[in-house]
């Protein structure tokens, strides 16, 4: 195509006149008609305007600051459409992309396959987001053929030049990958699908392979993080609490206060990122409302965030650790016996604990004290408030209840799977400065069977007698008895502490032996993505 120069474009159109022939003139080849700049709305700023073949047609070209519009060139019609070509004087549907829906622009060069420069042009490849079905994001691309380096480079300045006032997308990351994730696939999962779009983007990134659990978080706590705009971690649901947990303590540390008594804590300063790799990606699941890698990877390029709320577990006054969900009982004994047996595999281990452990059910006698919330507030009200629950919406007085429990459950997130599509918690949302507590009291093993078969319904998870639901803002759990017990050949009671009492936080186990204390904190992180129902904009 031959070079077009900005500012000649109605010349094509026939001169000042905008095409119109002299009186008696006959009627010669039909002439090119290009569509005025007026679909442009009022509001956006031309940038350039120019011819580009897409796929296959020559279009009309506008940049503004805002978008992308073309529409296809057609021929002006001499003859009048009764004549018998209805078609001639109607311009075709204006197509458009929106600049913040792309991640990254490039010249086009065909050249052969082992050099790196130079070549023949062929024009811009711009790269974009597509919204699919069921919250799912793609990448595509949008080719615009030019032949002129000059025309085309002026574009992709222009371009780059708007894709870098996106201040909230990440220039350098830090990346964190568990080589144990996804059957030990994890680290090819990373390379294969996430690293290319990242380069894309151009996107800086640091990788550490984790080598052991526990190294992401000592890592973090040396780490120099302030050269980074954001950590990404690769990896399950217990990767992902661990890597929380240490941008947290980390921010402690860095505003000077004691992570042994952490009361009021601070935010973190850095958002994370969550690539799905895990078995279950309940936090995945609740902040994309899939576990789609690419999606998952799209969100963090475009630097979408959330806010979340995150909980603080402490006990006797010492802080533990801060999580996103926990449960007790069944919930706890079953990560514990899966634990014993991490040489069988995952999903046969996952299965074999839960038989045993409902095999030899039984019920805990604790005391629960918690401080309710008034009222669930509705979801879109809420997110309009910075602080989405203030004192005013908390009772005073905390309640208490006693008796023999066979799972609690205290979750900041809904914790949606696979297998419970609605989630755990379904009757709560990931920022709303609440927690949902669940407790199933003790009951017949069959009932219990079907209170944990709902779940994987759509509906009335909780709509059994044993079953109770409460919205609070701090929890505290009291055993009233102090003999451990064993299910089978397992014995729970560690050596180091006797009655210890397993807790699964978030996939990972925790052994207390005393009271433990809940606390909802309000959007303590920033995670990278949406959650179910902010996913609208993306579906």
């Amino acid at each position: 195509m031959p070079r077009l120069a900005r500012g000649r474009v109605s010349a094509l159109a026939g001169g000042p006149e905008g095409g119109k022939q002299p009186a008696g003139a006959e009627a010669g080849p039909p002439r090119v008609l290009l569509p005025s700049a007026s679909p442009v709305p009022v509001a956006e700023r031309i940038l350039q305007r120019g011819i580009f073949e897409i796929n296959g047609k020559s279009c009309d070209v506008v940049l503004s600051d805002s978008a992308l519009r073309w529409r296809p060139i057609q021929p002006e019609c001499p003859v009048a459409p009764a004549a018998g070509n209805s078609k001639c004087g109607f311009l075709s549907k204006e197509e458009f992309i929106e600049l913040k829906d792309l991640f990254s622009v490039k010249l086009k060069w065909r050249r052969p396959a082992k050099r790196q420069k130079g070549g023949t042009l062929l024009g811009i490849t711009l790269f974009a987001c597509i919204k699919k079905e069921q919250n799912k994001i793609k990448d595509y691309t949008l080719t615009l053929n030019n032949s002129s380096e000059d025309h085309c480079s002026s574009w992709v300045r222009d371009l780059k030049k708007i894709l870098a006032e996106f201040s909230n997308r990440p220039k350098s990351l830090k990346v964190l990958i568990n080589p144990q994730s996804h059957k030990k696939k994890a680290t090819h999962l990373y390379y294969e699908h996430v690293e290319p779009l990242l380069k894309l983007a151009e996107i800086k990134t640091d990788v550490t392979i984790t080598e052991c659990k526990g190294h992401a978080l000592s890592l973090l706590m040396e780490c120099e993080l302030q050269e980074f705009d954001g950590v990404i971690c690769v990896g399950g649901d217990g990767s992902a609490s661990e890597v929380a947990h240490g941008l947290l303590l980390r921010a402690q540390m860095d505003a000077g206060i004691d992570t042994n008594y952490i009361l009021t804590p601070v935010r973190t300063p850095l958002p994370l990122g969550i690539i799905p790799a895990g078995s279950t990606n309940a936090l995945a699941h609740s902040l994309y409302g899939i576990t789609h890698i690419v999606t998952a990877t799209l969100h963090i390029i475009m630097g979408h965030m959330q806010p979340i709320d995150v909980c603080t577990f402490s006990s006797t006054g010492k802080f533990l650790r801060f999580g996103f969900s926990a449960m007790f009982g069944f919930g706890g004994r079953t990560l514990a016996l899966a634990e014993k047996y991490r040489w069988m595999p995952l999903n046969q281990r996952k299965d074999f604990a839960m038989i045993k452990t409902l095999a030899s059910l039984k019920p805990e006698d604790y005391e629960i004290s918690f401080l309710p919330v008034k009222a669930f507030q509705d979801f879109q009200e809420v997110s309009r408030n910075e602080d989405r629950t203030t004192k005013s919406d908390y009772n005073d007085q905390w309640q208490k209840i006693q008796g023999h429990f066979l799972n609690i459950s205290i979750m900041t997130i809904p914790c949606c799977c696979s297998m419970a599509p609605e989630g755990l918690a379904s009757n709560t949302r990931l920022n709303n400065g609440s927690m949902a507590l669940t407790i199933a009291r003790n009951t017949s093993r069959p009932e219990f069977v079907k209170h944990l078969k709902r779940y994987a319904s759509l509906r009335n998870q909780f709509n059994f007698p044993s079953v109770e639901t409460y919205t609070v803002a701090e929890v505290k759990l009291q055993p009233r008895n102090n003999c451990g017990y064993g299910t089978g050949d397992v014995e729970f009671n560690a050596k180091s502490s006797e009655n210890n009492y397993p807790w699964n936080i978030d996939g990972d186990l925790m052994e207390v032996a005393s009271e433990v204390h809940i606390k909802v904190h309000p959007q303590l992180i920033k995670l990278y993505g949406g959650h179910l129902e902010g996913m609208n904009d993306y579906k």
